[in-house]
């Protein structure tokens, strides 16, 4: 006797076409902020009125709340222990992405994942980033702080 999946059962873990994803990303920004406690909004807020650094935020999924401060330096993303910011999921390729930063501002750049890179839910292999923007690497939703509008 085959039994029939059920209509919850999914075979991936990138559910894209399932969230809304806003025209504004300054508006999904705010909306995440407003669910903040005061003292983390602050620090959210001194972030998106700087030019030197930004922020990761996971808004969405595992490790929700956690924060990740970037730098001109700029940071790598991955599954590997040596990774700036440690997504611990197989969805996740070990160099997986880097956010680095060029005279106009910061970027990311997918570094041959195989899972892919989105940002507002869209595959890329490179995107300027602005303030607001929706990152998903794997199961991980992210949202881009920055005072690049």
């Amino acid at each position: 006797m085959q039994v029939d999946p059920t209509p919850n059962e999914l075979t991936t873990t990138l559910h894209l076409g399932l969230r809304q994803v806003s025209d504004s990303p300054a508006g999904v920004l705010d909306e995440y902020l407003a669910t903040l406690p005061e003292d983390d909004r602050k620090i959210i807020k001194e972030i998106a009125q700087s030019d030197e650094k930004a922020m990761v935020v996971i808004n969405r999924g595992s490790n929700l709340g956690s924060r990740f401060l970037i730098t001109s330096a700029g940071v790598s993303i991955g599954r590997s222990t040596s990774s700036d910011i440690f997504l611990d999921d197989v969805t996740v390729s070990r160099s997986h992405a880097v956010i680095a930063k060029d005279t106009s501002g910061f970027f990311l750049r997918d570094s041959g994942s195989l899972n892919g890179t989105y940002v507002n839910n869209e595959v890329v292999t490179h995107k300027d980033l602005h303030s607001g923007d929706q990152i998903q690497i794997g199961k991980f939703h992210m949202l881009f702080v920055s005072g690049r509008k």
